[in-house]
């Protein structure tokens, strides 16, 4: 059985039934946002800055396990580094974050108690420039810099009891293998509560958007990028039947955009940032991602060089990129080739070139790439990440196993870095690291049951071995503790 194989076991845990008790289960598995009602600073008598952390980490690891995330090195690296910069100009204290990149074409972005920021795929396919995702990811930071999880337990405890037997049936249904239909009835019984909370949610988000707004000024964007999302947005769902999950959890009022509009053009100046090339790449990344047919997405790529007269870096990347997947190498090459001679310094186009090398049996010269980028970026994660995958692709798997190990420092709470960790391992014939990584991931995928077991079959390979025996035992108090952090909640 593989090891991604368990997952649907977290369904029956009694942790997936402590959080729906909280009513923290997002409506559906891909799709997750609170609304949340302003109750007055209150927050700390309710639940303490550390249970919120604990809270959150819990839930992003039922939420990992329940929904598909994107493991693009280039793209959580991304989004990882734009949040953080946002971060550091917020209202946030706590900036002790985790990411999650659920892999859905639909419009979504979340934020969860405990530093959790959450976006789908789809984020980049709505938001047409790099300070529309930044406004919508500096909302989001504002709803964590308010605690509005918090403020929200008060207005939800006279609605506990009968919210908790309803949900209780739910958790039935899902645990007795009805899959989505469990998830379905848990969204159903959550409308009272939803309607409820309504009038308070409003609140919170003109507080987000205010907040958000000036965190968009005070980190060198253009504030204007709020209004700009939500006015194409409420243009282009206006005469939809089923909007995306964004806008039911975020309603775009024409109150709400001319209120946002209004505080954007007080704070706008000229040299706010607006866009850049690199999420213009990312956008045709994903948007190459999403297409069901790359012969798509090369017509529509040409297209739009043509339109610009063949200078147009993104539209050339995503071609380039689609000749790839379409096994066109040497029309590929031929498309990057200018790219190259433009934007040679560019990392994610250095990268292009050394996946079509690796594509064209190349192996070798993409190495030598990577280690040339490598000698000015020793810790960068995306390079890293190329050169493991080239290593295995050699099958040199102890030089990928020692360069995980040092990438394991940075992405200790990744949990698709331990499904790959746990691979290389296993290929390497190193069986006790193959348990203590699957160990990793299965508690960052919120099944501590099966953690438990691959660390018991780990300590049964180092019981002579005094070193790595305290490891293991180290690993199994860590994963005592979270056991324990469940049952407080």
């Amino acid at each position: 059985m593989s090891v991604k194989s368990c997952l649907p076991r977290l369904l029956a845990s009694k942790a997936l039934l402590t959080f729906c008790l909280l009513g923290l289960m997002p409506s559906s598995p891909v799709q997750a946002e609170f609304n949340l009602p302003s109750l007055g600073d209150t927050s700390a008598g309710i639940m303490s800055r550390e249970q919120e952390y604990q809270l959150g980490r819990a839930w992003l690891g039922m939420l990992r396990g329940a929904v598909a995330t994107k493991d693009d090195p280039l793209l959580k690296d991304y989004v990882e580094r734009h949040v953080y910069q946002l971060a550091e100009t917020s209202q946030l204290v706590d900036r002790r974050l985790a990411f999650v990149v659920v892999d859905s074409p639909q419009l979504n972005a979340f934020a969860a108690p405990g530093g959790i920021v959450g976006i789908n795929g789809g984020l980049f396919l709505h938001a047409h420039t790099e300070g529309e995702f930044a406004s919508v990811m500096a909302h989001e930071l504002a709803h964590l810099s308010q605690r509005h999880f918090s403020r929200n337990l008060e207005q939800q405890q006279r609605m506990r009891v009968p919210l908790m037997t309803a949900m209780l049936a739910s958790i039935v249904i899902a645990a007795a293998g009805g899959g989505d239909a469990g998830f379905a009835a848990l969204a159903s019984t959550q409308a009272a509560a939803i309607q409820e909370q309504r009038r308070f949610s409003r609140q919170n988000e003109q507080e987000a958007d205010r907040i958000g707004i000036q965190n968009l000024y005070q980190a060198g964007y253009d504030p204007r990028a709020m209004p700009d999302m939500f006015e194409r947005l409420a243009r282009n769902s206006r005469f939809d039947r089923t909007p995306p999950e964004f806008l039911l959890t975020h309603p775009v009022t024409q109150s709400r955009i001319s209120d946002s509009r209004n505080r954007a053009e007080q704070l706008a100046r000229n040299n706010g940032r607006r866009d850049s090339q690199e999420y213009q790449m990312l956008r045709a990344r994903v948007q190459l991602r999403y297409e069901t047919n790359p012969g798509v997405a090369i017509r529509r790529f040409q297209a739009q060089l043509d339109e610009h007269e063949g200078e147009h870096a993104p539209a050339r990347y995503g071609l380039t990129l689609a000749k790839m997947r379409a096994s066109q190498f040497d029309e590929a090459e031929q498309a990057l080739q200018p790219l190259l001679a433009q934007h040679g310094d560019v990392l994610i186009v250095r990268l292009a070139e050394v996946e079509l090398l690796r594509l064209q049996g190349r192996s070798s010269a993409a190495l030598a790439i990577v280690d040339q980028l490598l000698e000015n970026r020793p810790d960068n994660y995306p390079l890293m990440q190329s050169k493991i995958d080239l290593l295995l692709h050699e099958q040199r798997y102890a030089e990928a196993e020692r360069l995980s190990d040092r990438l394991a420092s940075q992405r200790s709470d990744d949990p698709d870095f331990w499904y790959m960790a746990a691979e290389i391992r296993g290929l390497a014939e190193n069986i006790t690291g193959l348990h203590m990584a699957r160990a990793e991931y299965f508690m960052l995928a919120g099944d501590l049951d099966q953690a438990d077991e691959q660390l018991k079959l780990a300590h049964r390979r180092v019981s002579d071995n005094f070193v790595m025996r305290s490891r293991v035992e180290a690993r199994q108090e860590h994963l005592a503790r979270l056991r324990e952090v469940l049952k407080s909640f």
